[in-house]
This record gives C-alpha cells, sequence and structure tokens, in this order.
C-alpha cells in the first residue's frame, strides 16, 4: 500500500469516528462567532447614555444589587463608559448559581437581573466545551475530537496536494456545471483546502483549552523552555487590619484610586470585592473590552490597601512576557476577536466550512461504496 493510499485509508476511519463532533463544534463555533455583537443589538439593559452626574461606588451598586439576589455572593461590580454597570454574582454552594445584575451606574435603578444559566449564549458555551456533560466528562471528548479534526486537516493537505502541475488548476476550482457527485468532491477538497489555514489555528487553541499537557507544550515553544508559573490565589494580612476610623469600604478607596490615576479611561473598569477574611480585593482594567487579553490585574490587601505582586500570567499586562501574552490572546484567537469584526467574520466561515466537511466527506465516501456495492453484484 503507498502512502498517499494509506494517508487516504487514516482520513476516512479519523473522518468517520469524529465526524459528528466536528459538525457539533463547527455550528456552534458559528453561533458563538458574533455573541457580542448579537447581545447588544438584542439587549438594549446594557448601555445606559453617559451623564455629568457622579457614578455611584461600588459598595453602593453592590448594595442595590445584593438586594435582588439575597444570600448569594457578589463576584464583581463592573464599570464601562457607556454601559450599564453589572454586578455579577456566581457561586457553586450550596446549589451552583451564575447571574449578571445591570444597573444604572448613576441612579442605582436595576435595569435587567439575568440567570445565566438560561442564557441562550451561555448554553452553546457550555455545549461548545463540555459537551453539556460534567467538565472532567466532556472536555476530553470534546478535546479528542478536536485533535482527530488537526490529524485530518493534516492528511487532507496531503491528499489535496496535486501529483503533478496539470492538476493543479482542479485543486483551486469547483466545477460548478458538474453533477452533483464531482460538485460535492470540489466542495470537500477545495474548501477543505482553503479553509485549513484559518481552521488549524481554531483547532489549536481550542486544544489549549483542552488539554493542560498541550497547553503546557505550547508555552513550553513560546517562552524558550520554561514552565508556566503556576496561578496561585494571595491573602491579605488578616493581622494587620487598617484603621476604621474611615467609613468608606476598602474596595470604594481602591475604586477611587484608580479612577484618579486613570483620568479619561474608555475601558473598563472591574472591582472584585473580599470573598472573605483571607481574601484580597482584585481591580481588573480592560482598554479594549472587544477583546480579553489586554487585561491589567491588580491586587490589594483588604485591610492595608497594599498592592501584591503576582508572577503568573494575570498579573500586570506590562509584565506578561511574550508566551504570557501568546497564552492570553488563545481565547480572543480561538473565536476570531483578535482581529476585530473581520476576524470574527473569518472566524464565522472557516466554523460553517469545517461544520460542512464531515457531511461533504460521509457523502463522498457513501458514493464510492453504493459504486463498490454495484461492481460487486455485476
Amino acid at each position: 500500500m503507498t502512502f498517499k493510499k494509506l494517508t487516504g485509508k487514516l482520513h476516512l476511519w479519523l473522518g468517520l469516528i469524529s465526524g459528528i463532533l466536528v459538525l457539533f463544534l463547527g455550528i456552534t463555533g458559528c453561533i458563538l462567532a458574533f455573541e457580542r455583537e448579537i447581545e447588544n443589538v438584542t439587549q438594549p439593559y446594557r448601555f445606559t447614555k453617559v451623564e455629568q452626574s457622579p457614578l455611584l461606588r461600588p459598595s453602593e451598586l453592590k448594595k442595590i444589587a445584593d438586594q435582588e439576589l439575597p444570600g448569594k455572593a457578589a463576584h464583581s461590580i463592573g464599570y464601562e463608559p457607556g454601559k450599564s454597570a453589572t454586578a455579577v454574582y456566581y457561586g457553586d454552594k450550596p446549589e451552583a448559581y451564575y447571574y449578571i445584575v445591570f444597573l444604572n451606574p448613576y441612579t442605582g435603578k436595576v435595569l435587567e437581573v439575568k440567570n445565566m444559566s438560561d442564557d441562550f449564549f451561555r448554553i452553546i458555551i457550555m455545549g461548545h466545551f463540555y459537551l453539556w456533560l460534567p467538565p472532567h466528562i466532556g472536555q476530553p471528548i470534546l478535546a479528542s475530537a478536536t485533535l482527530v479534526f488537526v490529524l485530518l486537516m493534516i492528511t487532507g493537505i496531503i491528499l489535496w496536494w496535486p501529483r503533478h502541475k496539470a492538476a493543479l488548476k482542479q485543486r483551486f476550482t469547483i466545477k460548478w456545471h458538474a453533477r452533483w457527485r464531482r460538485r460535492n468532491y470540489d466542495l470537500h477538497n477545495v474548501f477543505g483546502f482553503y479553509v485549513t489555514w484559518v481552521a488549524i489555528f481554531l483547532a489549536l487553541t481550542g486544544l489549549v483549552m483542552g488539554f493542560q499537557w498541550f497547553s503546557n507544550s505550547v508555552y513550553w515553544i513560546a517562552s524558550g523552555g520554561r514552565q508556566e508559573v503556576a496561578y496561585q490565589e494571595i491573602y491579605s494580612d488578616s493581622i494587620r487590619i487598617m484603621n476604621k476610623a474611615s467609613n468608606i469600604p476598602a474596595m470604594d478607596k481602591l475604586w477611587y484610586k484608580t479612577m484618579k490615576e486613570n483620568p479619561g479611561y474608555k475601558g473598563s473598569i472591574e472591582i472584585h470585592p473580599p470573598e472573605n477574611a483571607k481574601s484580597v480585593i482584585e481591580v481588573a482594567m480592560n482598554p479594549n473590552t472587544g477583546t480579553f487579553w489586554q487585561y491589567t490585574y491588580l491586587f490589594y490587601d483588604q485591610y492595608t490597601l497594599k498592592e501584591k505582586e503576582v508572577k503568573h500570567r494575570y498579573g500586570k499586562l506590562q509584565n506578561a512576557s511574550i508566551a504570557d501574552k501568546i497564552m492570553r490572546m488563545n481565547y480572543d484567537i480561538h473565536v476570531g476577536a483578535i482581529g476585530g469584526i473581520a476576524g470574527k467574520i473569518i472566524a464565522f466561515l472557516a466554523s460553517l466550512i469545517a461544520a460542512s466537511m464531515p457531511i461533504t466527506g460521509f457523502l463522498i465516501w457513501l458514493g464510492r461504496k453504493k459504486k463498490s456495492c454495484k461492481k460487486l453484484n455485476l
């Protein structure tokens, strides 16, 4: 058996094994490509006009939001010019929950209380990442299917590669006026070739999120042979409790400090209140809310308000290494957001064509199988 025939057999069986999951990942990927744009159009409560009035403090917004969700813990209070303030609540005890309270940042009026467990895009995300199964089960299944898809793209390019120059033109064009089987064959081969150069990035970034060993390998290569500093929880010094004479909560003081140090800031600012007596207060700033990789994360002792330095990738952007930035960009590359609206369109089309590959490939296999059966019956 020649190398190309062996590659063809491998391509066939890998496709038959993973086809349904690749189709599923492609369709859900298409849906998620324009998640933010669709939400902005269909959910007007996300926006609040900029006013000259002073913004309410984080503690004030939290107090209002707490009344909407009694017994639940606030994870963060977020601000962004032209947008509604957000109070995010999630936890897993005694039951898992995830809510977002949208508020007018000037008046504190509650605009919407959104249960994210019922959110359409949240449901699609849970399917895309976990197949709606427990993460330790669903994630390895989909990550394995993604790994097979990478092998399918590699073997597909080998099979696509023309033996001589005369066949080169045929590999780049679709014969639209030919019989449907020939059109289907061309759709699979020609579209498969073009989409590979984009889909390979979607698949590899998916593997970074799906397999820890793959993520570690990417970081090791990007850093020139270094291991990534693991995320470690940091704590406040509960012994050095600050003077209680001030009536201003610590989270408000840090918010005032952040606003003063960044006048005219156009990005988002999130204040994460401490979860317990040992926790720190986190301030997260994102200058470009269309992506996630540029976030700067600052951590402060909740008693002394002294900044706590961290060495892992989720600290200050200016301190992040090239490898750290590449890992930060992973999700934005995966959904195409790294390239703005053009990148999202490309990611959408790549996901759509990738979803069609199992269908056109199955039809090719089915046609050949029927043809073989007819020959045997002659």
